[in-house]
């Protein structure tokens, strides 16, 4: 009887190794102050007393990139869905003025393929570069049969830091304050159940093909990574007051904007006070979307929301135009039911 191995069971513990030593290179460039160590232990260590926080408070995330994946599996192209992974947790975590230090990612597949996997990784190291935190390490798990052949699975957890007395607090926001929308790059991760179906679908429209309305092909902008807003957030939150930061994820504006409000206060926004990028128009037109349905899945064009003071709202707006930022100021906060209310 032949004598079978691991690898006979579609696991190549060698390939793999080889393939995490491969990317130790490109973790290295996104060493910050902090970091000790480098990738392939059995934990990633770093130093909280490198960073200056007087009263440091860790913030954490944790998220994956959802059915995005599958536009990427279609079109065979991997070297955004790294960004996107860590723009999900970092987006997250900035949400409490928190600096981002670190991060760890999670790639599982049936069989790893060395150029998807080298492209997702490079991807992630973008991501960490675009944040200014290091990839601190990660784990690459090989599960032959549990996933169908060229798919795989991400999930991300990033790691930052803020002072203790820098925590936005929703109990300082007040009946007044003003509502800044910050624009996405597109769809970024959320709602691609509902756009496949309707623009895949329903509409039939091919990822390679040009799409008018969008100026480029399906594919291209489907895949448009999510921004990350860690560098702007940061300038921003050094200089000027914040009460409220949301990242607009699925649920949209109605489900997360209300997340930093008190009770008490209700969010009022204007519509056709912010560019809405065309590929939410093309998904609301061929899928006969409503705008309500468009409202709770997407983020419509506002990737976060900052709620300020109406005294600090110029100087935000001053610094926005210095870093030469687009921005909106798409609202205000009123007295009522904690929620959002659309008026035109």
């Amino acid at each position: 009887m032949a004598k079978l191995t691991y690898k006979d069971a579609g696991v190549d513990i060698e390939g793999a190794n080889r393939l995490v030593r491969s990317i130790a290179s490109v973790a290295r460039k996104t060493a910050r102050p902090g970091l000790m160590g480098g990738i392939g232990g059995f934990g990633g260590l770093f130093d909280l007393s490198r960073v200056r926080v007087r009263r440091p408070v860790l913030v954490s995330s944790t998220d994956g990139v959802g059915t995005k994946l599958k536009i990427a599996f279609m079109a065979d192209r991997h070297d955004t869905v790294g960004i996107d992974l860590v723009a999900m947790g970092v987006n997250d975590i900035l949400t409490q003025a928190a600096e981002p230090l670190f991060f760890l990612d999670y790639f599982a597949t049936g069989k790893v393929e060395p150029a998807t996997f080298r492209a997702v990784v490079g991807g992630v190291a973008e991501g960490c570069r675009q944040a200014g935190c290091a990839l601190l390490g990660g784990e690459t798990a090989e599960m032959p049969s549990f996933y169908a052949d060229g798919e795989y699975d991400l999930a991300g957890f990033s790691v930052g830091v803020v002072e203790k007395d820098r925590i936005p607090d929703p109990r300082a926001i007040r009946a007044g304050d003003v509502v800044i929308g910050l624009p996405s790059s597109g769809l970024h991760s959320n709602g691609y159940s509902l756009a496949r179906k309707v623009l895949l679908d329903t509409a039939g429209l091919k990822l390679k093909s040009r799409v008018a309305d969008l100026g480029k092909s399906l594919a291209d902008e489907l895949l448009t990574p999510t921004r990350i807003y860690a560098s702007l957030i940061r300038a921003l939150g050094a200089r000027h007051r914040i009460k409220g930061i949301a990242h607009i994820t699925g649920g949209g504006l109605v489900e997360n904007l209300p997340r930093v409000l008190p009770t008490g206060l209700r969010a009022w926004l204007r519509r056709g006070s912010w560019p809405v990028p065309a590929v939410f128009d093309l998904v609301a037109r061929l899928g006969h979307v409503e705008q309500a349905e468009m409202d709770r899945t997407f983020n419509n064009g506002i990737g976060m929301a900052l709620v300020v003071g109406a005294e600090d709202a110029p100087g935000v707006e001053r610094a926005l135009r210095r870093r030469r930022e687009v921005y909106a100021v798409i609202g205000e906060i009123r007295k009522g039911r904690r929620g959002v209310s659309f008026i035109k």
